[in-house]
């Protein structure tokens, strides 16, 4: 049976996946807050806003979409400074929400769609995900093996599956550490924090992401 993809690029591309994913970014800032103040279920949800953002720019990747952010640059720091003012947003509403009362129990289902969706929209306004999909991802495929299409579907379903194995641990860790230290005046400080952590997290991507 013939490869869809080569093989002899497999580790590398696992290795690479691995490293892309604890690499410090918006989604991790995003997943580390929301789970430590609000539970692993809170942070699921946001998990899976996160996955189906992957998925909507693999889609792109294979139709060639995302390619306009090479060939327009304009589009590029649209989709750059909406990310950060995403983020600075996200972090302004949890520093109001830590003088608030205490977060919702873990496992409360209203709210939980909402969470999906600012997982999503942070996913989608993220350009390090955009540009994965450009300019890393291209580099794993060969010739001789299944289409050009074939060979991102598959590399991109691998990417999304460690993405979400990752992601998911963070929030499971999170999670914990949060029902550790959640009483009263702790935890004021540390959704202060992690607040004052996601804002640092939208400067660092605006400085990381400019076009040089």
């Amino acid at each position: 049976m013939a490869w869809p993809v080569d093989p002899a690029v497999v580790p590398s591309f696992l290795a690479a996946m691995v490293l892309v994913e604890l690499t410090p970014g918006p989604n991790m800032a995003y997943l580390a807050a929301l789970s430590a103040d609000r539970g692993r279920v809170a942070g699921l949800a946001a998990v899976c806003g996160v996955t189906a953002g992957l998925a909507v720019y693999l889609v792109a990747s294979i139709a060639g979409v995302t390619e306009l952010l090479l060939l327009w640059p304009a589009a590029y720091d649209l989709l750059r400074w909406a990310g950060v003012a995403f983020l600075l947003w996200l972090a302004w509403d949890a520093w109001r929400g830590a003088e608030g009362e205490a977060a919702p129990a873990e496992g409360e289902g209203p709210g939980l769609l909402g969470l999906a969706g600012r997982g999503f929209i942070a996913n989608i306004l993220n350009p390090k995900a955009a540009m994965f999909y450009v300019a890393i991802l291209p580099g794993f495929i060969r010739p001789g093996f299944g289409s050009s299409a074939a060979q991102s579907a598959v590399f991109g379903a691998g990417h999304i599956l460690i993405s979400t194995l990752v992601h998911g641990a963070i929030v499971l860790g999170a999670a914990r550490a949060g029902a550790l230290i959640a009483a009263g005046e702790r935890m004021t400080l540390v959704r202060r924090g992690l607040a004052i952590g996601i804002a640092a997290v939208a400067l660092w991507l605006a400085w990381e992401t400019r076009r040089s």
